[in-house]
């Protein structure tokens, strides 16, 4: 189980204390800056984070393609990074993201579009946006 980080203010520190998977890879939550949704979940490595700090894209590596991926380089809804904050154990990054687009390959505002009900049944109650 991960320990606490325990920052100490020093510039590029964050690769440092985030524990990054046998893959070298942190989970990545993208949330909406003015409506606070969860957008959605992706992957980044030390180069992506790199990245992403350095040019305030969201940038991600897609494990599909083996490769970096900036959120809307195709598509063209690019997510402006706001903030970026680690979670206590430094297993976790949110990106704080303005999102104008959709985040979702459905073309819609979330990937989170389907809910479940408690009986077990699924309805996507978010709508295509573009």
């Amino acid at each position: 189980m991960p320990s606490d980080i325990t920052p100490t203010r020093q510039p590029g520190e964050v690769e440092r204390l985030l524990h990054w998977d046998e893959r070298g890879l942190v989970t990545v939550v993208a949330q909406a800056v003015d409506t606070h949704e969860v957008l959605m979940v992706a992957f980044a490595d030390r180069a992506a984070l790199a990245q992403t700090l350095k040019t305030g894209e969201a940038t991600y590596f897609s494990r599909s393609r083996n490769a970096l991926w900036v959120k809307g380089e195709t598509s063209g809804f690019r997510q402006r990074v706001v903030e970026v904050r680690a979670d206590c154990d430094g297993d976790c990054l949110l990106y704080v993201v303005d999102a104008p687009g959709p985040a979702c390959h459905q073309l819609r505002r979330s990937c989170f579009s389907h809910r479940v009900d408690r009986d077990g049944s699924v309805h996507t109650d978010k709508p295509v946006i573009a």
